[in-house]
């Protein structure tokens, strides 16, 4: 028979367990304010730009900004290129919604972008005399474009929730209390979980991408191989964070609220649902920074842009020295028993 008593018990003690708890209670308390403060500080305030227009040669066509009442549209972000093809590659993707050349009265549109078709028609009541390109080479859908984002962010909290959450229930248990009886070192113990993830989210990305190929036709310009060791990489980095975002935590509570710290500024910063381009230099800098930032974009130039592994060196070197970091660090901070 249900006993109210033995009930309230329970949640008595489950409640006291969590208020005495300082650092779970002092999380769930500071992340929502953290999350709103980071939120209106990139997100809000008057003047943000709906639309992003790549202007060929910017520098030289200022002296026509009188003339060219189009740039001082609000809420447009006119961004320099000096190069077309660069330009017109970006418009294909998605990553800007049109691209304008003053000095040779011509623009270029993506017919595959809703956005695009907008800022067009914006540009056209302003300016005429203007002649109508469509951007070259074989059309982009924006899951194409999407995907290696989509893609990163499910080894993102696969990778960090996988590991962190596992290891916090180990220590919890008093599982590593036990194992640290045994001659097992702590570099051993850490490798070994790295390793079974990397092998365990690489075989369900592997799958899940197979899959979803066969019925949506996914772009592709580049080597699947190249692209095989890129996702490997960032997953072993993103793996490595995970490692030593749980190396001392004992409160799942905790170390919850810790990565979901680590994956907030990725999945909004990391270009996996919108581009960067346009954005302040400030924020631009802040999303280097993030595994996952190198992740999708050395993906997606080879997906996107056919780049091969030398194109994109500097990704990788970034996330080579991420990930000795992070596991070295882990490591060192790990601990068998409890949070100090």
């Amino acid at each position: 028979m249900f006993s109210l008593k033995r009930f309230f018990a329970v949640v008595k003690a489950r409640n006291i367990e969590f208020f005495r708890d300082r650092s779970s209670l002092g999380w769930n308390l500071m992340f929502p304010v953290l999350l709103l403060i980071g939120f209106s500080f990139i997100f809000s305030g008057n003047g943000r730009s709906a639309y992003k227009i790549g202007v060929i040669e910017q520098v030289q066509t200022e002296q026509q900004a009188n003339k060219d009442d189009f740039l001082k549209t609000k809420y447009i972000d006119f961004i320099d290129y000096q190069s077309l093809t660069k330009a017109q590659l970006k418009l294909s993707q998605h990553s800007i919604d049109l691209v304008i050349d003053f000095k040779q009265h011509n623009y270029w549109v993506n017919e595959n972008s809703p956005k695009s078709y907008l800022v067009e028609k914006i540009f056209l009541a302003e300016e005429q005399g203007f002649t109508r390109e469509i951007t070259q080479g074989k059309g982009i859908r924006y899951i194409d474009w999407a995907l290696p984002g989509i893609l990163g962010m499910n080894m993102m909290f696969s990778c960090l929730f996988g590991v962190g959450y596992v290891i916090v229930r180990y220590r919890k248990n008093s599982v590593l209390k036990r194992l640290k009886a045994t001659p097992l070192s702590a570099l051993e113990f850490v490798t070994a979980q790295l390793i079974s993830r990397l092998f365990i989210v690489m075989f369900i990305s592997s799958i899940v991408y197979i899959g979803c190929n066969a019925f949506l036709d996914f772009y592709m310009l580049g080597s699947y191989v190249d692209l095989f060791i890129v996702a490997m990489l960032g997953a072993f980095c993103l793996i490595s964070l995970g490692l030593l975002v749980a190396s001392r935590s004992k409160s799942e509570e905790l170390t919850g609220g810790l990565l979901n710290l680590t994956t907030w500024p990725m999945m909004m910063l990391s270009g996996v649902w919108f581009s960067l381009e346009g954005a302040p230099d400030g924020l631009k800098d802040f999303a280097q920074l993030l595994p996952l930032t190198h992740l999708v974009a050395g993906a997606r130039a080879i997906i996107t842009e056919g780049a091969s592994l030398s194109d994109i060196s500097n990704h990788l070197y970034v996330l080579i020295i991420m990930s000795t970091l992070f596991l070295a660090l882990g490591a060192y901070l790990f601990d068998w028993n409890s949070e100090r």
